[in-house]
């Protein structure tokens, strides 16, 4: 990877940390809350350095979190840049069609962001831990497709990437071979990257040069590569090897008027990211990367994210809408168990900064793997009378009984990653969810810090067939290896049987208890099989 140069400040003062003893194992846990100021320190990815390289060969165990924290605070800083830069609000947000579309919603959308911070996760990931490659999952298809045939009209466009000779473009092989390639083969062959149709789709084809220098801010120069894209073509997008190639792909998706977007773009995702985060360092969370997957959230609660909303005021500190519960979602699960170890949250719209006004973020971690559970935030208090939050899509039944429970009527939040974080963080002491509308990618970040901090996530489905089979256990917590048998697609990931999720064990059998006394499952909602 050819990072854009950049010389980062000096990071801003770190928040006073205290070792406190963890009451849910020997060990000692760290606690930490950093603001990442974009405006502090414009050069570095959310204004937080952190020690992780990128790039060259595998790490140690120890190294993983720190690189989840990073790869998350570059995704925070591309979703936020996508917020403040005007050609970038405005780029394209795809609709999700078939199986790829959340059934809740009536309309799904997936934008740019979401598709470029997945891939920067996977590509960054992958290149610091080789095992890992393979093994790193996402919620976006990272094809854009022209719907309307609007790409048709800016057929022939052209592209700088800085390589091959003058006039020899490529474009020799036209709309029915590869464009900058050719039918010889070796036409626009010499440029880092070249754009191929075929199939009625285009991607950019990256190739390392040795020799060829691409400047870090490419313009239409050098000799040009050109493309067309047909009418219901695809763009795939995926993080090239340079950032000359990368804005040479987002200009196949955005066309060639929007060069400072891709530039901008790019710049972002190419840029090396170091956290002065010093309490991740040396934390081994004893499990090898090679055992591990990925599960990516690129930004969690899309719709809210496009809608951008910021004059939503919190109830009992919960935003039940609006752009803070857009969040990107990082965890690591055990390919073997499917239990979830590690988990990143990051919230890149957490506050504005009253001076610059420009947008602030924070993010919050936790380990959680055999006796080791470690967490940036601490255990919250329990309430005495558990306070649930619950999906603006809820049924009324769910929602009737567990008012019942004492805390006050439930709570109603967009976003799952953003109702589990509320219960991490102690605003809430549940999160209950009767539909299978979560997913794997939803779910396992912040699961993974809920064990960490003596909680978990339950299907709720299970947990209410086997207490009123007499079960007196704790109910078996969600798993993220395996998918659902006899489905296909993203749905083969849904949480099929609902969720709840909790800190504290007895908000779980107080929930299950309300909940019971529904009677059949089908009064619940849309459980499947009911």
């Amino acid at each position: 990877m050819s990072p854009v140069p950049n010389v980062p400040p000096s990071p801003p003062p770190n928040v006073p940390l205290s070792p406190v003893p963890h009451p849910h194992s020997g060990s000692l846990r760290l606690l930490s809350q950093r603001i990442a100021d974009p405006a502090a320190a414009p050069a570095r990815c959310g204004g937080v350095a952190v020690a992780v390289a990128v790039a060259g060969g595998a790490a140690g165990m120890a190294g993983l979190l720190p690189a989840l924290v990073a790869v998350s605070q570059k995704a925070a800083e591309v979703a936020r840049l996508c917020r403040a830069e005007e050609p970038l609000l405005r780029l394209r947000p795809a609709e999700k069609s078939g199986p790829e579309r959340n059934a809740r919603f009536q309309r799904d959308f997936k934008t740019l962001a979401d598709v470029l911070i997945q891939e920067l996760i996977k590509h960054d990931l992958g290149t610091q831990f080789p095992e890992l490659r393979g093994h790193i999952h996402g919620e976006e298809s990272s094809e854009f497709r022209d719907a309307q045939g609007e790409w048709g009209q800016r057929d022939r466009g052209t592209v700088g990437t800085g390589g091959g000779d003058s006039g020899d473009s490529g474009d020799s092989g036209g709309t029915e071979g590869t464009a900058g390639q050719g039918d010889s083969g070796d036409r626009g062959d010499r440029g880092p990257c070249a754009v191929a149709l075929a199939g009625g789709t285009v991607t950019v084809r990256v190739r390392a040069t040795p020799g060829v220098p691409v400047p870090p801010r490419v313009s239409l120069c050098h000799a040009p590569v050109s493309f067309g894209v047909p009418a219901g073509g695809t763009v795939t997008v995926r993080v090239c090897a340079t950032p000359g190639d990368t804005v040479a792909l987002l200009l196949a998706v955005l066309g060639p008027e929007q060069t400072r977007a891709a530039e901008l773009l790019a710049e972002a995702v190419h840029r090396e990211v170091t956290l002065g985060d010093t309490e991740l360092d040396g934390i081994d969370p004893g499990v090898s990367p090679g055992d591990l997957g990925i599960w990516i959230d690129p930004i969690d609660s899309t719709n809210e994210f496009i809608g951008g909303r910021e004059d939503v005021a919190p109830i009992d500190g919960i935003a039940p809408e609006g752009l803070r519960s857009a969040l990107v979602l990082v965890g690591a699960f055990d390919r073997h168990s499917g239990v979830p170890v590690l988990g990143v949250i990051n919230e890149p719209f957490f506050q504005r900064d009253p001076q610059t006004h420009r947008w602030q973020g924070r993010y919050h971690w936790g380990v959680a793997h055999g006796d080791t559970r470690l967490c940036s935030l601490s255990p919250p208090l329990p309430r005495p009378r558990p306070r649930v939050v619950l999906s603006r899509a809820e049924s009324a039944a769910v929602r009737g009984a567990l008012g019942s429970l004492g805390g006050g009527p439930p709570l109603l939040a967009a976003g799952a990653g953003y109702k589990l974080l509320c219960v991490a963080l102690g605003l809430a002491d549940a999160f209950v969810l009767s539909l299978p509308t979560t997913f794997a990618w939803d779910s396992c970040a912040p699961h993974a810090i809920l064990r960490a901090l003596g909680g978990g996530v339950v299907a709720l489905e299970g947990a209410l067939r086997a207490r009123r089979a007499g079960g007196t256990g704790e109910p078996p917590e969600l798993r993220y290896h395996r998918p659902e048998p006899g489905q296909t697609g993203p749905q083969s990931w849904a949480n099929r049987g609902g969720l709840v999720a909790f800190v504290h064990p007895p908000h779980l059998r107080a929930v299950l208890a309300a909940l019971g006394e529904l009677g059949e499952l089908g009064e619940l909602g849309e459980l499947p099989g009911c």
